[in-house]
This record gives structure tokens, sequence and C-alpha cells, in this order.
């Protein structure tokens, strides 16, 4: 079992940036996957970007080259950067965890964090 908690959401406006924490309660080294996804009111969670095979990122087009994913596996935590936040940038943050264990393939999510993003 996994847990995740996320912090660092609020409210800021155009242009700001936030930092995201969210830190897992079992060494991420050894996790598949870890990152973030969002989910903004009357849409379907999406992907914002993620460690995938270890160093590797995946990020969302509508995000890239503003937001940056990092980790720190001696603190078991995983960052996402945010700059110059738009207000289509609003949602609930979640935190994202799959690991695999013997074939069997395992999702985690955290609590969520709000970001809202206006003038």
């Amino acid at each position: 079992q996994v847990q995740l908690v996320e912090s660092g959401g609020g409210l800021v406006q155009p242009g700001e940036s936030l930092r995201l924490s969210c830190t897992a309660s079992v060494s991420i080294f050894s996790i598949t996957a870890v990152g973030w996804y969002r989910q903004a009111p009357g849409k379907q969670r999406e992907l914002v970007a993620t460690f995938i095979s270890g160093t590797t990122t995946n990020y969302a087009d509508s995000v890239k080259g503003r937001f940056t994913i990092s980790r720190d596996n001696a603190k078991n935590t995983v960052y996402l950067q945010m700059n110059s936040l738009k207000p289509e940038d609003t949602a609930i943050y979640y935190c994202h965890a799959q690991n695999t264990i013997r074939l069997v393939t395992y999702d985690y999510w955290g609590q969520g964090t709000q970001v809202t993003v206006s003038s």
C-alpha cells in the first residue's frame, strides 16, 4: 500500500507560480511511475506530468515549458513547479503512483490539492 500526501495548492493570479509537493509512504525509487494529474470542474482527470521508468518524464502539451516535475528520492517526494499559471490551470491536482508487483499493477492517488488561478 502506498500513501500519497500532497501540499502546496492555493489561490494565485495569472502569471504567478506555485510548487506542489507529494510525499509517499514508501521509497519512490522503487515505484514504476509517479507524477501529477489534475481534474477541472466538469472535466475528466488528465495527466499533467509524470516520471516513468526512473528519470524519464512525460508532460501534457498544455503545460510544456511552464511546469517542471522533479523528485527527491531521499525524501520520497515529487514536486511540480508551476510557472506562468493560467486560469485554465485551475483544477484539483492529484499525486499518482503506479507500482507493478508480480505482474499486477496497482494505482494509488493522493487526496488532491486545489489550485485556483484567478485575478
